[in-house]
């Protein structure tokens, strides 16, 4: 069973999927700024955080299992789903598997698309420096993923989340690069979900083709999409504006694809 914590008493379940080389404690910035109708479901997906190394590949179809047994657990039959980057991929899985399950699904910094050739070949690459030099694959990508004209705002949140990341079990962390390479496109997903889908993309997300992303979003009357100035991590740069969205859209309703 995955490492989780359940915070709040909101009569809206809503489900936090960190994203690669994260853990639940990520999003510590935005609870103050979440809607008290939530009640908050923090999970530590297979191989981060608490949660164990559960096989050599952590798929985003063995993510979706193990957050659908959290679910059971709480005999949770209908809940709101967020994922950040690679727990959006996880998010998407579930989508495709439990569809049921969903009141509504948000992508934050996150793609339905599958990797091109070249992100799969980057993937691919760093399986050798993730087992031999873990610490210089984190230093050397972490300050990438925030926004390039904010890095000394910011410093302080890259030092957390280079914290964060080194805490994360090398091992762990190569299972689910692994499993990023095998995940399948999803665009399906979004063109025939029925349950609400919300879409958080970055400005300046060098990890994500947010343009690519926002662009091939089918048209349809229950996608809404926001472009925010910031990188690949706005949880971290962006925590209050990111909650307001969120409430808003999953609690009520926006005009449609606004940028802030």
């Amino acid at each position: 069973m995955l490492n989780f914590e359940r915070k709040g008493n909101g009569k809206e379940v809503l489900v936090l999927l960190h994203g690669f080389m994260e853990n639940l404690s990520v999003w510590k910035d935005m609870e103050p700024y979440l809607s008290k109708d939530f009640s908050l479901l923090e999970i530590d997906l297979p191989g981060h955080g608490q949660s164990d190394i559960l096989e050599d590949v952590h798929t985003m179809e063995l993510m979706a299992e193990e957050v659908k047994n959290v679910l059971d657990l709480h005999h949770l039959e209908k809940v709101h789903v967020l994922g950040h980057s690679m727990g959006g991929y996880a998010a998407l899985a579930f989508a495709e598997r439990y569809p049921q399950s969903l009141k509504s699904l948000t992508l934050f910094f996150s793609s339905y698309l599958a990797d091109d050739d070249e992100k799969k070949e980057q993937r691919i690459k760093s399986y050798r420096i993730i087992k031999d030099a873990f610490n210089h694959y984190v230093k050397a990508g972490i300050p990438n993923l925030f926004n390039p004209n904010e890095r000394d705002i910011l410093e302080g949140k890259i030092e957390t989340a280079l914290e964060t990341a080194l805490a994360t079990n090398p091992l762990g962390a190569l299972a689910c690069v692994k499993g990023m390479v095998a995940r399948t496109d999803k665009k399906h997903i979004m063109d025939s979900l029925e349950a609400k889908i919300l879409v958080l993309a970055g400005k300046h997300d060098q990890a994500v083709k947010t343009e690519t992303v926002i662009k091939g979003l089918p048209d349809r009357t229950n996608i809404k999409s926001y472009i925010l100035d910031c990188g690949h991590n706005g949880h971290w740069e962006k925590p209050a504006i990111c909650a307001q969205i969120i409430n808003t859209e999953l609690l009520h309703n926006l005009p449609k694809k606004l940028v802030l």
